[in-house]
C-alpha cells in the first residue's frame, strides 16, 4: 500500500470516531432547557398537549414513560418533562 493511501486511511479513521464520540454527547442546549420548553415543544409536535393539571402524579409517570419512548426522549428530558408536570398538581 502506499503512504499516501496509508495517510489518508488513517486521518479518515480519525475523522470518523471524532465524528462518533461527538455524535454520543447531548448538546449543551438541550441539557439547558427546561421540562416547560421540552413539553411544549416535544408534545405539541405531535398533537396538542393537555393541561399539566389534567392527570394525577401518577397518571402522568404513565403517561411520560409512554410518551418518552414514542417521542424518543432521553432519561433526562423525560425526567424533567415529568417534574414539570407534577408540579402543576403541587400549586
Amino acid at each position: 500500500m502506499r503512504p499516501i493511501t496509508k495517510l489518508f486511511l488513517f486521518v479518515s479513521l480519525i475523522l470518523v470516531t471524532f465524528t462518533m464520540i461527538n455524535a454520543c454527547k447531548t448538546p449543551e442546549a438541550i441539557l439547558n432547557k427546561s421540562g416547560a420548553q421540552l413539553w411544549g415543544e416535544n408534545c405539541n409536535r405531535c398533537h396538542n398537549a393537555p393541561d399539566p393539571t389534567t392527570y394525577s402524579d401518577d397518571q402522568w409517570d404513565v403517561v411520560a414513560e409512554h410518551m418518552r419512548q414514542k417521542a424518543l426522549l432521553t432519561d433526562r428530558e423525560i425526567t424533567k418533562v415529568r417534574e414539570f408536570l407534577k408540579s402543576a398538581n403541587n400549586q
